[in-house]
């Protein structure tokens, strides 16, 4: 495992600070010239999923002109349990999002949203009050949306793999999906894993919604912008917190969340489905894997942040041990940063070290 030393602290993250995107351009096959000739096109899309009736939203950004034939250049991104994938992935900070710097690389990069999230199609138990019904959206069904996303980026660019990275609950959608479509993985990208809690480690209680049944939480939960910040924070120091964020970002990224929810504007509130929860608690809480880590068998990174209180190292640690068939893994491990590293002040580390797992070629076939 490949872990940033906490003696050399200062000086990393000093370095890292300093670098301009124009400088770590510098560091990839195309220059800041290019990147800055060449026109990043966006296109935003929904495609069918497996059920009738539901949408799944997707954008894709990639450089004017840029193809790939063979899709190692080809990237798709699934988000968490609670937001959807383009207010994070694609948020701009200094004028350029992770999307864009990938796509600045030569990527064709796409997300999607599950069913329930952000630009999808909310399931007709979310129009209800939560009580009404059990919880929805549960990981074998965004496990089918993520793979209907996939066989159309497939389909569309005549490809026979891709790239595939999931964030936080994202992790278990993409290792589940990995785990049986192999044939369709180049390589597989998790961002803070989720695997087993200990069995002393308390999961954190759920909000308690208005509307939940007295028998167990409901179909959703509502999620405020001030109990968002206050997870976001969690377990940072508070002589840390100033520095974390950069300026206004937390404001413009609460803003365009919960802009995707159509309720959001006159509750105050974002609605998540709680079908993830009901997994967390049957499966990942009770020591029992969603699905066999062993049976990915593609080039795999993880990317932990040591501040991260959601899903501790420890998670990620073991899942690494199980991930006993992959050709090469690799387990990297961010300073100063939380489970939301890839939207703060050492999200330029983040990138790197994604960036170079996705560009390089098979380490074992270097001479």
């Amino acid at each position: 495992m490949h872990k940033t030393s906490n003696i050399p602290k200062r000086i990393f993250n000093a370095m890292w600070l300093s670098l301009s995107i124009a400088a770590t351009l510098l560091l990839s096959s195309i220059s800041p010239a290019q990147a800055k000739n060449n026109q990043i096109v966006s296109e935003d899309f929904k495609i069918d999923s497996s059920v009738s009736g539901i949408k799944l939203f997707m954008r894709n950004k990639h450089l004017k002109g840029q193809i790939d034939k063979v899709g190692d250049k080809t990237l798709l991104y699934v988000h968490g349990a609670t937001y959807p994938s383009e207010t994070a992935f694609d948020l701009p900070i200094e004028g350029v999002s992770m999307m864009d710097l990938l796509a600045q690389q030569g990527f064709n990069v796409y997300l999607v949203d599950i069913r329930g999230y952000g630009g999808s199609t909310r399931p007709e138990e979310m129009s209800v009050p939560g009580q009404n019904n059990k919880p929805i959206v549960h990981t074998e069904d965004a496990v089918a949306d993520f793979g209907s996303a996939v066989d159309y980026i497939l389909n569309k660019n005549k490809l026979k793999k891709i790239n595939i990275m999931g964030w936080s609950w994202g992790t278990s959608i993409t290792g589940m999906y990995t785990s049986t479509h192999n044939e369709k993985v180049n390589r597989l990208v998790l961002y803070a894993p989720l695997w087993l809690y200990k069995s002393d480690t308390a999961m954190p209680a759920p909000p308690t919604n208005p509307g939940d049944s007295p028998n167990g939480v409901g179909a959703y939960r509502l999620v405020s912008k001030d109990s968002a910040k206050g997870r976001w924070l969690k377990g940072v120091v508070p002589e840390q917190i100033p520095s974390l964020i950069p300026p206004g970002v937390y404001e413009s990224w609460a803003e365009k969340t919960w802009a995707t929810d159509p309720q959001a504007a006159a509750s105050g509130s974002l609605r998540a489905p709680n079908g993830v929860l009901d997994d967390i608690k049957n499966y990942w809480m009770a020591g029992k894997p969603m699905y066999d880590a062993n049976s990915i068998r593609v080039p795999t990174l993880m990317l932990h942040a040591e501040w991260d209180a959601d899903l501790p190292s420890y998670q990620a640690q073991a899942m690494y041990a199980e991930m006993k068939s992959a050709p090469y893994k690799r387990l990297v491990e961010l300073s100063e940063g939380t489970h939301t590293v890839m939207l703060e002040k050492n999200r330029m580390q983040f990138f790197r070290e994604l960036n170079l797992f996705l560009s390089e070629k098979n380490p074992q076939a270097l001479k």
